[in-house]
């Protein structure tokens, strides 16, 4: 029995009211204040349905409003994939087990998908000015993220520059794509390096126009390889093929992942991501690689086995890339253009290194 209860008995016993003393374990100060003893956020103080909740040894409850704001940590705001509970809990009532508005996300994911395999199908060459508009918002959105960050990356010469590393593919092919590459990493140095003027020196130089070049890789240049890919014979089935694989890569995974997901894959970096998941990408990504290599472009079906491998490993990366990147940003998704999805950007993490293996494994090949 605490020293607190003690004084208490005795008190009642006499019919005299005592002011309990500091230190002799009673939670409850003079001024009906939760005392220091307390901390704030113990389950044993207040629970998440905001009732008044008895602390032990004290007859009166503690009421929220009597609780000093708490400020919650930078890591504790924001986790872009954490799922409000464990892998392989039960969902919750609000939203979808894997955290997306799912009618949403479907009905934009379908537009989308028919949208570009009507364009590869019958104006393919359409497709390389609907990318290179993705292309284009989804450095917009980084690139805003970043500034947000305090890390000023040049918006400019990184959007046009861009662009021109996207677009040169078309007309030169890898060397268009090589020099608008270097030409704007270099412009994005300079631009980075006088944008206070002649008399300031720039604040965080090289943090900044490394990222910046990060950037203009991580976007542009990976998504060239499209439309390299599409500029070979049969280019536009070779970006359908690609195309579809990375969607199998990422319905196996959700299906997988919500049904038998149990084992957090790299639970530091994105809770959501299951070992089971990954296992169902691998699974939809190779079947989907069989039927296409075979049936779109009419090759040896091993080499669909190749290029499923591939691209869910590479998918899964890019995925676990963004994810990162928007940890250290603290943030949920780079934007909110697309209902269910986030932004562009947020639809591209997966596509943008899969192009890249997709024309380095149907060039060697095919």
């Amino acid at each position: 029995m605490s020293d607190g209860t003690i004084v208490a008995e005795k008190a009642a016993a006499t019919g005299a009211a005592q002011e309990p003393l500091p230190g002799n374990g009673t939670p409850e100060a003079s001024d009906g204040r939760a005392s220091d003893a307390v901390t704030v956020g113990d389950p044993a103080v207040a629970d998440d349905s905001g009732d008044a909740t008895a602390v032990p040894g004290s007859e009166e409850p503690v009421e929220p409003a009597a609780a000093e704001a708490v400020p919650v940590t930078h890591a504790e705001q924001v986790d872009p994939d954490a799922p409000s509970e464990p892998v392989g809990a039960a969902p919750a009532a609000s939203g979808s087990r894997a955290g997306r508005n799912l009618p949403a996300a479907l009905a934009v994911g379908f537009g989308l998908g028919l949208s570009l395999i009507a364009i590869l199908l019958f104006v393919p060459k359409v497709f390389i000015g609907v990318a290179a508009v993705g292309v284009g918002i989804a450095t917009w959105e980084v690139a805003k993220r970043l500034r947000e960050a305090d890390v000023r990356v040049p918006r400019i010469p990184l959007i046009v520059g861009g662009q021109a590393v996207f677009w040169l593919g078309w007309p030169w092919g890898a060397s268009g794509v090589a020099g608008a590459f270097a030409a704007t990493a270099l412009i994005c140095m300079v631009w980075r390096l006088f944008d206070h003027g002649l008399h300031t020196a720039p604040r965080n130089f090289l943090r900044d126009t490394a990222i910046a070049i990060f950037t203009l890789a991580w976007i542009p240049l990976l998504a060239s390889f499209a439309t390299l890919l599409l500029l070979e014979p049969d280019g536009n089935l070779r970006v359908l093929t690609f195309m579809i694989l990375v969607v199998c890569s990422d319905v196996g995974g959700y299906v997988a992942g919500v049904l038998f997901g149990r084992h957090p894959m790299v639970p530091s970096i994105s809770p959501k991501k299951s070992w089971e998941g990954f296992g169902g990408s691998l699974v939809f990504s190779v079947i989907g690689g069989l039927l296409t290599v075979t049936l779109l472009l009419d090759a040896n079906s091993m080499i669909g086995v190749v290029l499923g491998i591939g691209l869910v490993l590479v998918a899964t990366v890019g995925d676990l890339i963004e994810s990162q990147i928007k940890r250290e940003l603290g943030i949920k998704d780079m934007g909110t253009l697309l209902p269910g999805h986030g932004g562009i950007m947020d639809r591209l993490d997966s596509m943008l290194p899969s192009a890249f293996v997709s024309w380095l494994v149907l060039s060697a090949l095919i």
